[in-house]
């Protein structure tokens, strides 16, 4: 008996070691980048130094975690301060989708459901029509964009799918929950601090960096889209339902993001249409009437005012722009990203298909619509189970790329890992036998209610 108890003493002290040092590699790997960024100056070296610190602690975990890189990734998708790496100007969340992809791509679970096959190929079919721009429009930006769509879609989509069929998708989404109700947090302290000088116009969080007010709108819209259509699958607490879907509500009303207020009105009625949603949910759908009317008012008084310089006109004048500098290459367009190399037209087009239509011309626009109109119709055949919340997050997108810009990192990437987590979520369901109660995975958070 005492060899049996001193074995497991020793069994558990070789155990405690062990976390102990990996706890210490991970702290030494944080203060190693921070010391190597911050000592040189780097353009926002306390963001980066923990982007890092955080990568090597994801490394250090994948050995018992296989998705511990692509979780620790999903809140930096909602980071667009700039890395600063290598002189780069790549945003935190293109390096986090990055980093999660090559693990996601390496150590996800195969093969992809059928759905998931269908998206990726309709993806496939966009790349395929825009890389006739690159070819002949042969500049760096174009290549590199290239590269950087398809990651913003078919990456995020093996991301999400990765995390949801290894069993973590509830762990995955409350991570990503957590991010956006820390830009609501922001939007309303630096809105507070504004509405108290009498500035009563739409609020632009503040810290911990500056962030546009439609960026802030729209990953908030996001997510209180998930919060609403609340999958079974996810299980969270009612509480942290309601005050998460009204936290994030606040937040987009307060920045005035007319398009993240639109696309999400457009996705709560899809989650009513396809989802299980409660009676008592539904009449939150009574919010759309008074959204609307507030929406068309704003409109109209920027209409009336005549100020050639508000958001309704300067869109005009853009698109006026950008349909004249079309007409110079109609078939294959002036190349991806071609403002940053055509000092006559340096401005990124404000609206989803005038964008791909002067970046890849026809060609492009017809494979842009294409991938859009077959992802829609492929989450509209999924489950609803899992296919209600895909499809309103990624329709809120399409829809919102129709007031602003479209190609944007993280309001590209975050409704496809949230798709991709639903798919895999869905698979990860349908693989566990039907005769035995569904498990998590080791250190899944299932048992934690939040």
């Amino acid at each position: 008996m005492a060899s049996v108890r001193a074995q497991l003493l020793r069994t558990r002290a070789l155990t405690v070691w062990a976390d102990v040092w990996r706890w210490v590699l991970m702290a030494a790997g944080m203060v190693v980048a921070a010391y190597f960024l911050l000592d040189r100056g780097i353009a926002n070296g306390v963001v980066t130094a923990a982007a890092l610190g955080l990568l090597v602690i994801g490394a250090a975990l994948t050995g018992r975690i296989a998705m511990a890189i692509p979780l620790m990734a999903l809140p930096g998708l909602f980071i667009i301060a700039r890395a600063g790496l290598g002189g780069t100007d790549l945003a935190v969340s293109d390096v986090a989708l990055a980093a999660a992809f090559g693990t996601a791509i390496l150590l996800g679970e195969r093969p992809y459901s059928k759905p998931m096959r269908h998206l990726l190929v309709l993806n496939l079919v966009y790349q395929f029509a825009t890389l006739l721009t690159v070819i002949v429009n042969p500049f760096t930006a174009n290549v590199v964009e290239w590269f950087h769509a398809w990651l913003l879609i078919s990456g995020a989509l093996i991301v999400g799918w990765a995390i949801g069929a290894a069993g973590y998708a509830r762990l995955g989404l409350s991570l990503m929950l957590v991010a956006a109700c820390g830009i609501a947090l922001s939007t309303m302290i630096t809105g507070i601090l504004q509405y108290a000088q009498g500035d009563f116009a739409g609020v632009y969080p503040a810290f911990p960096w500056p962030m546009h007010k439609n960026f802030a709108g729209t990953v908030m819209a996001f997510m209180a889209l998930v919060v609403y259509a609340n999958p079974d699958w996810v299980d969270w607490t009612r509480t942290t339902r309601n005050y998460a879907f009204w936290f994030l509500t606040i937040g987009v009303v307060m920045t005035q993001s007319r398009q993240a207020a639109i696309g999400m009105i457009v996705g709560l009625i899809l989650i009513a249409l396809r989802g299980k949603v409660s009676t008592r949910s539904k009449l939150v759908l009574l919010l759309i009437i008074p959204a609307v009317v507030l929406i068309v008012i704003t409109v109209i008084e920027q209409v009336e005012s005549q100020n050639r310089f508000n958001s309704v006109f300067q869109r005009l004048d853009w698109a006026r722009e950008v349909y004249a500098l079309w007409k110079h290459s109609p078939i294959f367009g002036h190349g991806l990203r071609y403002w940053y190399t055509d000092t006559s037209a340096a401005f990124q087009p404000p609206q989803a298909e005038l964008e791909v239509l002067a970046s890849a011309g026809i060609v492009g626009l017809v494979g842009f619509v294409v991938m859009w109109v077959g992802i829609l119709v492929v989450l509209w055949r999924v489950d609803p189970r899992f296919g209600a919340l895909a499809l309103a997050v990624v329709t809120a997108r399409i829809v919102q790329g129709q007031f602003d810009l479209f190609w944007v990192a993280a309001q590209v990437s975050i409704p496809f890992v949230i798709a991709g987590i639903c798919l895999g979520a869905q698979a990860n369901l349908e693989r566990r036998p039907r005769t035995i109660a569904p498990q998590e995975p080791t250190m899944s958070p299932r048992s934690i209610r939040i």
